[in-house]
């Protein structure tokens, strides 16, 4: 019997991860990390979520407010002496501020929260595996491609958002300063979508891709590569990795990889072909970062009704990614016996069916909260 801690429980990757959990013939206690004011009301939210997730009604049946713990990691002092937590087996740490703007709770929850919480677990004598969800752009700007499953990161002036620099941050902290930690990082490369579901769950991510297309104008060309997994594709890898009773690596990158990545141009087609439209073809046009202002006088007409600042940064953004033209390398994930990644292309199609009634602006929220 493992007794598995998972935070994020309300999340896009957490959900995921918890849905996973529960499709499991194995029977695992699970103890869920959320901020509400009741364990009711938490049971609630996750529960609302994992519907999002399509996960049935049995299933859910299986979550009773026993399985919830109330908190944050801005405050883990406030959950930190339930007797619960002196049980655990196992922690997914799926948490985190993952806004590519601003907040100012990225580096509290992200960094000190998640070290403090991480301390806190230190001291459970039948702990066996912390399992820290970090992302794959830990690496920073500076890297060659494809890169490589290491422990070293980038400085924080190396890389482009807060997100990814406080994510390679508490990487470097938890494994300089808790040395006797069973812990494990699991670096996923941009999640976006589910295979079933496409984007009802979250369209975190995917609207770039539907902007560029209705653009028809980015910043990279059409026949780089980009290195995209679905969710439920990286929640079944964690829960792996999580659950295997021996691992080769104390770290792992959760990719496409080069197996499974898949260029600009061969994206585009997949989201035509699901929208039942024709690809742009010659019609796309390859511009510079500096010529992106030009572009604002075409975002309503092309996007509809949309802030044009929020549309200008998070275009500026996604190009500084773009160009990075990364694909990670996932030898160790494979050599653990997970199946390469599916395409993006192949469920591409259906992201783009299930956000049809969605402006870009509402696609956006989820990513700039």
């Amino acid at each position: 019997m493992k007794n598995i801690f998972v935070s994020g429980a309300t999340g896009f990757l957490g959900g995921a991860v918890i849905a996973n959990l529960l499709a499991s013939q194995s029977t695992n206690n699970l103890l869920l990390l959320v901020r509400a004011d009741t364990a009711a009301e938490g049971l609630q939210r996750v529960k609302e979520n994992l519907r999002t997730l399509d996960v049935a009604s049995a299933a859910l049946e299986k979550l009773t407010d026993a399985d919830i713990l109330i908190g944050d990691f801005t405050n883990v002092a406030a959950f930190s002496d339930d007797s619960r937590l002196d049980t655990i087996t196992h922690v997914i740490n799926c948490a985190a501020i993952t806004s590519f703007g601003k907040n100012p709770l990225i580096w509290p929850v992200n960094v000190d929260g998640t070290f403090e919480f991480a301390r806190r677990m230190a001291e459970v004598a039948s702990l066996k595996r912390f399992l820290h969800v970090g992302t794959a752009m830990a690496c920073g700007d500076s890297q060659q491609s494809p890169v490589t499953e290491s422990w070293n990161v980038a400085p924080a002036d190396e890389h482009l958002v807060p997100y990814t620099a406080s994510k390679a941050a508490i990487e470097q902290r938890l494994h300089e300063e808790l040395p006797d930690f069973p812990l494990v990082v699991a670096r996923p490369s941009i999640v976006v979508g589910h295979t079933q579901l496409g984007c009802k769950p979250s369209s975190s991510i995917f609207w770039v891709f539907r902007m560029g297309q209705l653009l028809q104008q980015f910043t990279c060309s059409l026949d780089e590569k980009i290195d995209v997994i679905p969710v439920d594709y990286c929640a079944d890898a964690l829960v792996k990795l999580l659950l295997k009773d021996e691992l080769a690596y104390d770290l792992y990158h959760i990719s496409a990889g080069s197996g499974s990545s898949c260029t600009f141009e061969d994206i585009e087609i997949a989201l035509a072909d699901g929208l039942g439209q024709a690809p742009f073809g010659d019609n796309y046009r390859q511009v510079k970062e500096e010529d992106i202002p030009q572009l604002a006088r075409e975002f309503e007409a092309r996007l509809g009704p949309c802030n044009r600042r929020l549309v200008m940064r998070a275009l500026r953004l996604y190009a500084g990614f773009a160009d990075l033209n990364y694909v990670f390398g996932n030898g160790r994930l494979l050599s653990e016996g997970v199946e390469a990644s599916p395409l993006f292309t192949s469920y591409a199609g259906l992201c783009a069916q299930s956000t049809r009634h969605l402006s870009i602006q509402q696609q956006m929220q989820c990513d700039f909260k």
